[in-house]
């Protein structure tokens, strides 16, 4: 078993690659909308230059920085333990496996370790991860109980870029600047939309921008309800399979505003927007007060 280093997942060639996917859309992005949109002669005497270029870059950078926490931020890996278990005297104990509900601890014969409640095994970071939501390519990490936050505000402000770079594309080409400046931006619609290159730069930036708008936005969607939920996609698909032995078993879900308080923090909801720890639920990595019901 190649079980990677204390609080990191193990990284993949995918992973890798949409790291590096992921820095030259954004790297393309922010190229195009300063150097052919912006950055024009009419544009230059606006401004509206300075104003997009620093509420763009405001946005591209809180999204970096939020994608860099996302990425080296510890999803919540349970430790491997000193000591190998005794799965024979686990097999020997079966009575303590029908005890056990979905709420209690569980074993893991991958990382040969206890698990707390809703941890799941990653088969690519080959580590157990408290409350695991899914392992995510574009962070090259495990999306967690500890990064969930850092990976909702990436998805958050990478559809905000979207929309920003789409109104400013289509508001060029629909609404020429000349109109609201006149004398000052004559020509500037016109050079956008005569110069092959600068067209092909802005229709390539514009079929990102909507393609990338859409996915993080679906994404970003079913983030938030699992939340509400109280459902990892992990649980909700085991759920569905287990729809007859969930009827028997009462579940009781917090208020919706206590489980997003839960992986944003409990501090006030404009902290919800910064990838810092705003007043953590238990002041940082939570801890579990009891232990499993084995006698091994």
């Amino acid at each position: 078993m190649g079980a990677a280093g204390p609080g990191r997942c193990g990284r993949d060639p995918c992973g890798a690659l949409c790291l590096l996917l992921t820095y030259l859309s954004v790297g393309y992005a922010d190229y195009v909308i300063l150097t052919h949109i912006l950055l024009q002669p009419g544009f230059r005497g606006s401004l509206w230059c300075p104003f997009h270029a620093v509420m763009f870059n405001l946005i591209v950078l809180l999204l970096l920085a939020c994608h860099t926490r996302a990425v080296f931020a510890d999803p919540g890996m349970v430790p491997l333990p000193d000591t190998a278990i005794d799965f024979s005297d686990l097999r020997s104990n079966t009575p303590h496996k029908s005890e056990r509900s979905n709420e209690d601890w569980t074993v893991c014969n991958r990382c040969e370790t206890y698990r707390p409640p809703r941890a799941h095994h990653c088969r690519i970071c080959h580590r157990c991860v408290r409350r695991m939501d899914h392992h995510c390519p574009w962070i090259n990490n495990c999306v967690g109980e500890l990064n969930q936050k850092y990976f909702i505000q990436f998805l958050f402000y990478t559809g905000l870029a979207s929309l920003y770079a789409m109104g400013l594309v289509l508001t060029t080409w629909l609404w020429p600047v000349d109109r609201s400046f006149p004398g000052k931006m004559e020509g500037v619609a016109g050079g956008v939309s005569n110069n092959h290159v600068q067209m092909a730069h802005c229709i390539v930036l514009l079929v990102e921008s909507i393609l990338f708008g859409v996915f993080v936005t679906v994404i970003f969607y079913d983030q938030v309800v699992s939340i509400i939920m109280d459902e990892t996609p992990i649980e909700q698909l085991r759920n569905r399979l287990l729809k007859e032995a969930r009827r028997e078993v009462a579940h009781t879900r917090k208020p919706k505003i206590a489980l997003l308080r839960e992986v944003f923090g409990r501090g006030f909801v404009i902290c919800w927007f910064f990838p810092c720890n705003c007043s953590p639920p238990s002041g940082g990595a939570p801890a579990y007060s009891y232990l499993p019901n084995y006698d091994v």
